[in-house]
């Protein structure tokens, strides 16, 4: 069923609503990972520990009416875990097919880089095509499907650094960050009395998930918006300070994210400013800094953000003139 902008809209804020009784104060970063979840992306919830990651990824999975499995990685973890394995059956005399850890709706990749490369590339095909090849034979994930994965950005002993091939599979790379002193306030008095995690009731489900993702492809954008993402995009790529820029998969996230975005602004079209929200989000993880950059300790939401200062912006008449009709209405 075709959901419109509005009710689209609406179906986020109320998960993002749902999700707040457990995150306090960062509505930015939990509307980012609903709208992952709307456009069917995967998301890397990258920040220290402590500030509520996995947190978020349980009330996130409490509050849509689907299955959820978790993944703690470690350097012991198998890509059979992840993926599943085939096992002979005597009575029947052939293989049968045992599900991995993957085969899920909802699925939680904590502290994703403790684990070797080996078993990371496990995920790849599960994240791009939603399914997973076991022995030659291919089974299909259900559907929504959605990856949460974890990793603290300051530790590096005993880890291994995500590949840019598995980076660039990632929808968004969400930060969370200390509260402010206020909200830390309202979490020890709320945590004090009982575990909020407990008391979360599923707001929505698959379906109405898969009807909101549809939805959002509809929503209209503008040829001077598609040249203004690429414009985007190849200012990544021919910039001083990368030796990696935006993939065309990321350009196409950056589109579908500023769909979404759209939707929650209740409009059934894009305007600059979509882009704009969505940019740092959608493409920060997938740009590789120059090694001299990064002793300056420049980071890659600086680049992107530059990037869309010295990107035109434009100003196209056919979504000024729908804009006018939508007021209108």
């Amino acid at each position: 069923m075709i959901m419109s902008p509005i009710e689209v809209g609406k179906l986020v804020g109320r998960i993002a609503d749902n999700i707040e009784n457990v995150i306090i104060g960062k509505r930015a970063s939990v509307e980012q990972i609903v709208i992952s979840l709307i456009c069917q992306g995967h998301v890397l919830i990258e920040d220290v520990p402590g500030v509520g990651k996995t947190s978020l990824v349980s009330a996130m999975s409490k509050s849509i009416s689907c299955s959820y499995r978790r993944i703690q990685f470690t350097p012991d973890v198998l890509p059979s875990d992840i993926t599943g394995f085939s096992v002979y059956n005597m009575k029947s005399d052939e293989f049968e097919y045992k599900p991995g850890a993957v085969m899920s709706q909802i699925v939680l990749a904590d502290e994703i880089n403790r684990t070797p490369p080996k078993t990371q590339s496990a995920l790849l095909e599960a994240m791009e095509e939603k399914q997973v090849t076991v022995d030659g034979a291919t089974y299909y994930l259900p559907l929504p499907f959605m990856v949460l994965a974890t990793q603290n950005p300051i530790e590096y002993l005993g880890t291994y650094p995500l590949p840019e091939a598995q980076l660039d599979r990632f929808f968004m790379r969400v930060t969370l960050g200390y509260p402010e002193a206020d909200d830390e306030c309202v979490i020890l008095a709320k945590y004090a009395v009982d575990q909020p995690l407990n008391e979360l009731r599923a707001v929505t489900d698959g379906e109405e998930i898969l009807d909101a993702a549809l939805s959002v492809r509809n929503v209209y954008v503008e040829p001077s918006i598609v040249r203004y993402i690429v414009e985007i995009i190849r200012g990544t790529r021919n910039n001083e300070k990368t030796v990696l820029g935006v993939s065309p998969r990321g350009a196409l996230a950056l589109q579908l994210a500023a769909q979404a975005w759209a939707c929650c602004m209740g409009r059934d079209y894009c305007i600059p400013d979509d882009i704009k929200e969505m940019a740092v989000p959608v493409l920060s993880h997938r740009i590789k800094l120059k090694q001299e950059e990064k002793l300056k300790n420049i980071k890659p939401e600086r680049v992107i953000s530059q990037v869309l200062s010295d990107t035109a912006v434009p100003v196209p008449k056919n979504i000024m003139n729908k804009k006018r009709t939508h007021d209108q209405e």
